[in-house]
């Protein structure tokens, strides 16, 4: 007996704090044989608060994107290290709302969340994310604390 997860969810913005819930998440999914699914949201461009912004958004863009695909990449071999097999998910617009929507798509059984970390430049902080998951999730959440 005891709980068997098939697939789990851990969302990650490449920061050190958010490695520690991946590290959780990979080393739950190695003990359970459960597939992880590492998720991180490309942030958004940003507000435009001068005409001249608009040329650099779209390089922005491509620039956030490889950076959020490397840090994914850095993510999922830290993960597949413990055993792990995992797969990785480039997800956009809401962070709460694409792993959310993730969960639901794929049938997770757990979503795993750091409950700091994501703040600064992206402009959100992942207590909130995490806070957010857990109230609207409707499945269960772990919040590993990275403090």
């Amino acid at each position: 007996g005891g709980v068997m997860y098939d697939k789990i969810v851990v969302g990650t913005d490449g920061s050190v704090t958010a490695s520690k819930a991946v590290e959780h998440a990979a080393s739950l999914a190695a003990a359970t044989g459960a597939q992880l699914h590492v998720a991180m949201v490309t942030p958004s461009i940003p507000m435009v608060v001068a005409p001249d912004m608009l040329i650099a958004s779209a390089e922005w863009n491509d620039a956030t994107k490889q950076a959020t695909h490397t840090a994914l990449e850095a993510a999922a071999i830290t993960a597949a290290a413990t055993g792990a097999e995992v797969s990785t998910h480039q997800l956009s617009g809401d962070p709460a709302d694409a792993l959310l929507a993730l969960c639901e798509d794929i049938d997770a059984d757990l979503l795993v969340v750091g409950s700091r970390g994501m703040q600064g430049a992206r402009r959100f902080l992942l207590g909130s994310v995490s806070s957010r998951c857990a109230h609207h999730a409707d499945r269960s959440v772990l919040i590993v604390h990275t403090d």
